[in-house]
């Protein structure tokens, strides 16, 4: 037992139904994933080709970058990423696509109303994208209401239908592509967005008595075991743990509960770097990006806990999460800063 473990909530079923029920008759409610991916490849905002050159001289195998607002946006800013990859075994196509996802948070802005958490939805091949605000649903008196999901999203991992978003002391909540809805009569009150993706459950973090909780600053998808589990770690300075959880999964997608009710990580390693924006497992070793700054290019350690080797400069200004895809043996990254924002695919070190 390592004293570290999750509850699961009950999942909002009854909320996410109403919220069907109420946008349906509007034209909205409930829209199929492949449905969605055929309207972000048609009139989604599209995104541009980034130079490789400069970004990090020759590592850099793809890159692209977002339309001119929200490269410039101060209020949003990019943090977590996953890809088909993560979501099936195989060649990592959902709906015949290869699909990105990218996730942000709002800074606190005293104009903004606090606008929480979206996803970015991204073909791949078209580069084109479309925003879905993160939301929590309510049933107040009969009604459901709708509330901006405010966590950082400082990581996120697609398995199945679920998309499980890092909310840092919190734990990390879970969202269900199959409640993914269109919302025109939600426009005006969800600050202009007009797709949204309400939370199923949370995955509220937990301790015993004397144990830190563990600080779910970034996910990914495990594949340091068979099926694929998932990596949860800690992003710290100073005197701050920065540990490394894996977590099986159920073949959902879902965190293995056991009999207590509780989903406990198979093992917990209190070895990390300091100052880890993300890490993923990949061909036998862990792969950790971290941040220098908006000025000074980030660095890819790659090995084990206890034993990495920096590669520096590997990457551009800012780094983030990181993601695997097995079939190109590539690492996907996405950079913060404005005016340096990126997302950019690299080739896996050696250890």
């Amino acid at each position: 037992m390592h004293g570290v473990h999750l509850t699961r909530t009950a999942e909002n079923v009854a909320e996410i139904d109403a919220l069907a029920a109420r946008l349906g008759p509007s034209g909205g409610g409930r829209v199929p994933l492949a449905d969605f991916l055929d309207d972000v490849r048609r009139s989604g905002r599209r995104g541009r080709r980034a130079p490789l050159g400069w970004l990090a001289g020759r590592k850099v195998r793809r890159a692209f970058t977002w339309d001119a607002a929200d490269r410039r946006d101060p209020l949003w800013w990019p943090q977590g990423i996953t890809t088909s990859a993560d979501a099936t075994d195989g060649p990592g196509l959902v709906g015949g696509r290869r699909v990105l996802v990218v996730s942000w948070y709002a800074k606190a802005a005293s104009h903004d109303g606090g606008q929480g958490s979206r996803l970015t939805f991204v073909d791949l091949e078209t580069r084109r994208y479309r925003h879905v605000l993160l939301v929590v649903p309510r049933l107040r008196d009969g009604e459901v209401h709708l509330e901006p999901l405010r966590v950082h999203a400082g990581g996120i991992v697609w398995r199945g239908p679920y998309i499980h978003v890092a909310a840092t002391a919190r734990g990390f909540v879970t969202v269900r592509l199959d409640d993914l809805m269109w919302a025109p009569v939600e426009g005006d009150s969800l600050f202009g967005y007009r797709w949204v993706l309400p939370v199923r459950s949370a995955h509220q973090a937990a301790a015993e008595e004397g144990v830190a909780r563990l600080r779910y600053s970034f996910l990914s998808l495990d594949r340091s075991v068979d099926p694929p589990g998932l990596l949860a770690g800690e992003y710290g300075r100073r005197k701050q743990t920065r540990r490394f959880a894996h977590y099986p999964l159920d073949a959902d997608g879902l965190p293995v509960l056991g009999e207590d009710g509780f989903a406990r990580p198979a093992t917990l390693d209190d070895a990390g770097l300091a100052g880890m924006q993300g890490a993923v497992t990949g061909g036998g070793s862990y792969l950790v990006t971290a941040s220098h700054g908006p000025w000074t290019p980030g660095s890819l350690y790659a090995g084990r806990p206890g034993a990495f080797r920096r590669h520096r400069w590997a990457l551009p200004m800012g780094p983030e999460d990181i993601s695997w895809s097995p079939a190109d043996d590539l690492l996907w990254t996405v950079t913060e800063h404005p005016r340096r924002r990126w997302v950019v695919a690299v080739p896996r070190p050696a250890g």
